[in-house]
């Protein structure tokens, strides 16, 4: 489940190493109708391959409500289980076997960047300072033992985010990973940490930026103490 924004120069290469991984694997982009004519890119490509779905919403833009959408789209479509990532190659497909070998015995697996094996690659010193503060202050928040609690790069059993309140949760930003994270802690599921190495993008430009930034911190203490699906 890949939710995007203006990343026509990177989708089709993306999903064709995608579905080389794995015959079995179906893509779904969620595309907030990108003026790049990402969802475009994306409806042609589904004409070639059958196992890639679109949802392209037209009414509404927003990192947390796609990504909630999308899930709701992969459970329809008849996940088993559902991997999200970023549509930039900063999450590259090749890790996807290692998260389908670790989620047979764990409820959620994350692509770590702060555990041995991990890192961060082509970024500034400044946005992996960030990274680093945003983390520690997450596991202070929420009682956590995940070193990256920032991932993107996930995977769910189905039966995970059947449990989830999904329909309750109100992020519309970026926040949403640390809510949905957030919720399966406070649901008992199991963490599993995978290394990966994070590579900032090639092609296209970042949506991050400060007021998101301070928005996710704001709403990190909102989930923790007063979480609208509670």
């Amino acid at each position: 489940m890949i939710p995007t924004f203006n990343e026509a120069e990177n989708i089709q290469s993306l999903i064709e190493e995608i579905i080389k991984v794995d015959k079995q694997i179906e893509v779904l982009v969620v595309d907030d109708d990108s003026p790049d004519g990402t969802a475009v890119l994306v409806e042609e490509i589904s004409r070639k391959y059958p196992r890639v779905h679109l949802i392209w919403r037209k009414e509404e833009r927003g990192r947390g409500k796609a990504g909630i959408v999308g899930f709701l789209g992969a459970l329809e479509l008849g996940a088993d289980c559902v991997i999200e990532m970023d549509g930039d190659f900063s999450h590259h497909p090749r890790y996807i076997p290692h998260f389908l070998k670790a989620i047979q015995h764990y409820d959620v697996v994350i692509g770590s960047r702060a555990i041995p094996g991990g890192e961060e690659r082509g970024r500034k010193l400044s946005r992996r300072l960030i990274t680093r503060f945003a983390n520690s202050y997450i596991r202070w928040v929420y009682h956590l033992n995940i070193q990256d609690c920032t991932s993107g790069f996930r995977c769910f059993r189905r039966s995970v985010l059947e449990a989830l309140p999904l329909k309750k949760m109100i992020s519309r930003g970026p926040s949403i990973v640390e809510e949905v994270l957030y919720a399966c802690h406070c649901l008992g599921f199991s963490f599993k940490e995978i290394p990966i190495i994070f590579e900032d993008r090639k092609y296209g430009e970042s949506n991050l930026s400060l007021p998101k930034l301070f928005n996710t911190f704001f709403m990190i203490l909102r989930f923790r103490f007063a979480p609208s699906w509670k």
